[in-house]
């Protein structure tokens, strides 16, 4: 049997083993990523958000990138654009390491974009032209070019003289020849030429010092170190967004009421106001999501549809606003008793996504709507929405392509009703849409408003009206020591005595900040129709908090375990130490009532040097616990979270494995660092903001 071993880097086989492998993949290639995101970006911050945020579309891009023939340069690729992404607003921000960025990378930064992409990606990531060209996207001969005028603004900008007078015919041929890749027969006709050529001596001696330049920074570049928690604070994140997730996928239910009471009152609008247009949807249309947008004439029926063995789709409609595109659909089994959803990060395809849709917005989170009434009528047809990137002009038409289909069981233990992971998950087929959408104008009500949450003072920024969602937009300070605030949720927002629920995943982090003392984000909550606001009262729910507070503690296996100490109110045991490869290290602290941490930032370490281990493995158990104090074995019974009073997360137990660099050698544990700890505290407080 001739079996082909699978290129561990390649794009398959990282793809086969997830976002695990995604982060490993980072982790060894993070000195090399982090001086290519020094050469757009200028803070820490920003450095962790670019690694952050690139892993994330690592992942989520991999199965669009299956012929890429580099992992690589697919990562690279990304990378690049989330550099871009978060450098829009640079000029508003402060350096941090005014070493880091001295005259040259000023200097490049005053190039053309794909100036200095070719200048980056070649001189100061050490890429082939080939591979420049392959993740811009152009030509070889469009790289050259590119190099060429790019070293030319430079060599202006850093004040080599005014002019150069060098012979146009032979400036195709100068990077090539310096790189000495240049034909024998072009490299010998350029020294003759250079020989007799006396402007062209010097206009080619002060080009080649521009490029020595170049390539000398990235030796200096090599002493800009990744600082010392760098990627631990980055899989921090991670961890946070994959449990949120995991909670979302499997304990996730709609409170499919609540949004049908908000549009209630649009039923007794008189006739002037458009009475008639409200009966005529009140007799078509049983959907009053639906019923509400197409009364206040923001959309239409537009019930396309298309079929693909046995399984029709019809788009029933789709209202577009700056926020988002939401599509209201009908999935019918024609041939059997199953009830469908569609989900967008899979199975789920537009075809003119990069002309027609804003990318840099992420559509919002519908899950499926098993309880409404709607879809318990019958047991083959489910009516759903889901949400996709906002448009960036005011109409056009969507090529929606659907290859895969998410089957719903309604008898399964899940509490969403479904498994995404089970048997016969999905059904495969290809419906193809084209769907006509108008944006509809949003409503911007800027604020200026202060508090304080748990010391640390929040700032209120905007209130947006768009006709899908309602969003709160509001920054919190970082310009503190000792704790910071990592979440801010809330409970509802009233407007005008009409109260808005919020989103419980509709937070999001806004890129544009004008002061490096704040974070921006923004909260979604439920639409509002018809009103122009007069007061809002924000109502908060709870804040997770991280505290630093460090300690260490020194291991020795030669000592007896389980061990005790204390910290943060608390006796943690240390259970095992057990040496080996890999060693095992266990922490523990069963009691939570009363306990101040929900979960302690930790690292090993082994000796003097912190990389001795070539990987940490951490696996945690917890409990779920609600603000009554009700405990949930999440591993026992499914758990709706979303109908949980003020659930916490309480990390019991703590697992590590630490592999040495030396296969040959056992991995020696030294000491315990506990760099911190994360804490829920519950809120009541309200803000009144006025906006008259």
């Amino acid at each position: 049997m001739n079996l082909e071993k699978k290129d561990p880097n390649s794009s398959e086989t990282i793809r086969e083993n997830g976002v695990e492998s995604i982060v490993d993949w980072f982790e060894q290639h993070k000195q090399s990523l982090y001086i290519l995101g020094w050469s757009y970006l200028s803070t820490q911050q920003q450095m962790e958000e670019l690694f952050y945020r690139s892993i994330i579309k690592v992942h989520k891009e991999l199965p669009k990138r299956q012929n890429e023939a580099s992992f690589k340069t697919g990562v690279t690729s990304i990378f690049i654009h989330t550099c871009k992404e978060l450098s829009k607003d640079s000029s508003l921000q402060a350096s941090e390491d005014s070493e880091a960025r001295q005259n040259l990378f000023k200097a490049l930064d005053q190039l053309k974009e794909h100036e200095k992409d070719a200048m980056v990606l070649t001189y100061v990531q050490g890429l082939s032209q080939a591979e420049s060209a392959h993740i811009l996207q152009v030509s070889v001969e469009k790289i050259n070019e590119l190099l060429f005028s790019g070293i030319q603004s430079l060599r202006s900008e850093m004040r080599y003289g005014s002019t150069f007078n060098g012979c146009q015919e032979y400036h195709k041929d100068y990077i090539d020849y310096l790189e000495r890749t240049l034909d024998r027969s072009k490299k010998i006709d350029l020294e003759v030429h250079i020989y007799h050529c006396q402007n062209c001596q010097e206009d080619l001696a002060t080009f080649q010092d521009v490029m020595l330049t170049m390539l000398n920074l990235t030796d200096r570049m090599e002493d800009l170190s990744v600082p010392t928690g760098f990627m631990e604070r980055v899989k921090d994140r991670l961890a946070e967004k994959e449990k949120l997730r995991q909670l979302k996928i499997k304990k996730y239910k709609r409170m499919g009421l609540v949004i049908a009471s908000v549009f209630t009152f649009i039923m007794g609008i008189g006739f002037f106001t458009g009475a008639f247009t409200n009966l005529y949807y009140t007799w078509t249309e049983e959907d009053l999501e639906i019923r509400a947008f197409l009364q206040q004439d923001l959309g239409e029926n537009l019930n396309l549809e298309a079929e693909s063995d046995g399984v029709k789709i019809k788009i029933k409609t789709a209202i577009a606003d700056d926020v988002q595109t939401l599509v209201f659909y009908e999935i019918e089994d024609t041939e059997d008793d199953n009830q469908y959803w569609m989900d967008y990060h899979n199975g789920l395809y537009i075809e003119n996504e990069h002309e027609i849709m804003n990318r840099e917005s992420y559509p919002m989170y519908y899950p499926p709507e098993l309880e409404s009434d709607v879809n318990n009528k019958v047991n083959n047809v489910y009516k759903g929405k889901m949400s996709l990137p906002p448009l960036k002009t005011d109409n056009g038409t969507i090529k929606l392509k659907i290859t895969k289909l998410q089957k719903l069981i309604r008898a399964s233990s899940e509490p969403n009703g479904f498994d995404p992971y089970g048997d016969n998950a999905y059904e495969t087929g290809d419906w193809n849409f084209e769907i006509p959408v108008t944006k509809q104008p949003s409503t911007e009500y800027a604020l200026d408003e202060e508090t304080k949450i748990e010391g640390i003072p929040v700032r209120f920024d905007k209130l947006t009206i768009a006709p899908t969602v309602t969003i709160l937009q509001y920054s919190i300070n970082t310009d503190q020591t000792g704790k910071r605030i990592d979440v801010l949720n809330f409970d509802n927002l009233e407007v005008n005595n009409k109260k808005l629920k919020a989103d419980i995943y509709g937070r999001s982090f806004v890129d544009s900040q004008q002061d490096m003392n704040w974070y921006t984000f923004q909260n979604r909550f439920d639409p509002l129709f018809g009103e122009k606001p007069k007061e809002i009262n924000v109502q908060f729910d709870s804040v997770h908090l991280t505290f630093e507070d460090q300690k260490t503690i020194e291991l020795d296996a030669s000592r007896g375990y389980p061990q005790t100490f204390e910290y943060a109110g608390s006796i943690i045991s240390i259970d095992k130490v057990e040496i080996g490869q890999p060693t095992t290290i266990v922490i523990s602290n069963h009691d939570i009532e009363d306990r101040e941490y929900e979960m302690l930032h930790l690292n090993i370490v082994g000796g003097e040097v912190e990389s001795e281990f070539s990987t940490m493995e951490m696996n945690t158990e917890g409990v779920l616990v609600d603000k009554n104090g009700i405990k949930y074995d999440m591993n026992e019974n499914p758990v709706e979270f979303e109908k949980l009073e003020g659930p916490r997360y309480f990390i019991t137990v703590q697992s590590m494995k630490l592999q040495s660099n030396n296969a040959e050698e056992k991995a020696i544990p030294k000491r315990l660092e506990i760099y911190g700890y994360n804490a829920t505290r519950y809120l009541d407080d309200v803000i009144k903001i006025s906006l008259e």
